[in-house]
């Protein structure tokens, strides 16, 4: 597998080629680039540089062999730039929509974005004074290079999501899932997933242990998320580098044996693999012990 990164300043995302992604943070200054991580080794390499204009905090997603990256700010201007990466060729384009300029999506950071076939979809984001809401979403249509404004439905009791920036986003197939986040006032530790066939809106009755922003997630291919760190105290600016889990699917069989098999056997990892083939582990399962 390869993990493609887009470093500008100090953040650091980091997506698979299935769009599967999480964002960590390191102490990179002053460097702007794409990294390239190939998982057989764990070996590390920049492969291009970014644009001098494409800024800090934006969100990015990987389709069809493009990688596409939306807003973001320098800390005192925001943006509302889409630029796109072939990663086969390596060149970069700044896409120009044919919207009027009123047409466009507000200027923002922090934001999200989920995507099928045809859009891409911004969720959330806002500027230091203000988080957009989630009852309508900007898209973006690759057929016709154009923003669409796209209206959801809200819960059936609840509402819609409160607006938020700074929240985490993962997918799985058609549906989105956002966690956190913060509206300008409070951290929130809710949990909704949106519907990209239906755009219905679903609050999941489980919250975050700590309500968080500025945290990270990410989903294992059988539907687990993770979720690390983040803002927990916005007087004390308090961060955690707590780790949770949940599921967002039913888990397979396989699934459960294999966490159970993990928990009450943990010295697995460190047997050779003759002898996990003899206790009847299967190559898939062995694979991911390494």
């Amino acid at each position: 597998m390869l993990i493609y990164m887009c470093l500008v300043d100090t953040t650091l995302t980091m997506m698979n080629l299935v769009g599967q992604r999480m964002k960590i943070t390191l102490s990179f200054e002053n460097f702007g680039g794409i990294i390239l991580l190939q998982e057989r080794g764990i070996k590390w390499g920049q492969m291009v540089t970014c644009q001098e204009n494409l800024h800090p905090c934006h969100a990015m997603a990987i389709i069809n062999g493009f990688l596409y990256v939306f807003g973001g700010t320098t800390g005192y201007i925001y943006s509302t730039d889409l630029h796109r990466l072939d990663l086969s060729s390596r060149e970069w384009v700044q896409l120009k929509p044919n919207n009027p300029p009123c047409d466009l999506p507000e200027e923002r950071y922090r934001h999200e974005i989920a995507h099928d076939n045809q859009r891409i979809y911004v969720l959330g984001g806002g500027t230091s004074w203000t988080a957009y809401a989630l009852d309508k979403i900007h898209a973006y249509n690759f057929e016709t290079n154009t923003w669409e404004d796209i209206p959801t439905k809200p819960h059936e009791n609840l509402g819609f999501p409160a607006a938020r920036r700074c929240h985490s986003c993962v997918q799985i197939k058609h549906e989105v899932f956002i966690c956190g986040g913060y509206n300008g006032e409070v951290i929130l530790g809710d949990l909704w997933k949106l519907n990209l066939q239906t755009f219905q809106w679903t609050k999941l009755p489980a919250v975050m242990p700590e309500p968080a922003y500025f945290h990270c997630a990410a989903v294992t291919p059988a539907g687990c998320m993770y979720i690390h760190g983040g803002v927990v105290n916005i007087q004390q600016n308090k961060r955690t580098g707590s780790l949770f889990k949940i599921w967002l699917v039913v888990p397979s069989l396989l699934e459960l044996c294999w966490e159970n098999l993990l928990k009450y056997f943990p010295h697995l990892a460190h047997l050779p693999t003759n002898q996990l083939l003899q206790l009847g582990l299967s190559q898939g399962l062995i694979e991911r012990l390494k």
